[in-house]
């Protein structure tokens, strides 16, 4: 990311795979922002050595400002918190909220099970085209970089 001139929004966390993300962004000379809820301050998971850590005080909070600080979506292979962080952009792509990218970066075909899904979802008359169209697949992290370059 620090190498083609992206920067991170992230939730903030020291943690995890975002958590090494965040460091190697930093690492490479990037910009690392994070927004964490207080809880998770207290709980001692916030990341000390961003370009910037916004506190906030709830969960709704911290995704409401992350979209906002956000010029496109990146999910990577994740749990609840990524599903739910991902369903909400999309959701708020289908209704107009906004029309940032979303991108699955589908390493070794993590995100497939939820491709499968939405497709069903427009074959039963759940979701129109266009609106599954908004969750774009990359299948490595060049790939999204030239989707996000174009």
């Amino acid at each position: 990311m620090a190498e083609v001139g992206f920067r991170l929004v992230y939730g903030g966390a020291h943690v995890g795979l975002m958590g090494i993300v965040a460091d190697a962004v930093l690492a490479g000379g990037g910009e690392a922002i994070g927004v964490i809820p207080q809880q998770l301050v207290d709980r001692e998971v916030a990341h000390t050595g961003l370009t910037e850590l916004h506190v906030v005080r709830t969960m709704h909070e911290r995704k409401h400002m992350m979209a906002g600080l956000a010029d496109a979506f990146v999910a990577l292979p994740g749990g609840y918190g990524t599903l739910d962080e991902l369903c909400e952009v999309l959701g708020w792509a289908q209704l107009g909220l906004h029309d940032k990218p979303i991108l699955l970066l589908d390493t070794a075909e993590y995100w497939q099970p939820l491709f499968a899904m939405l497709d069903r979802a427009v074959e039963e008359g759940f979701l129109k085209l266009h609106h599954r169209r908004a969750a774009l697949r990359a299948t490595s992290v060049a790939e999204v970089f030239r989707i996000l370059k174009a």
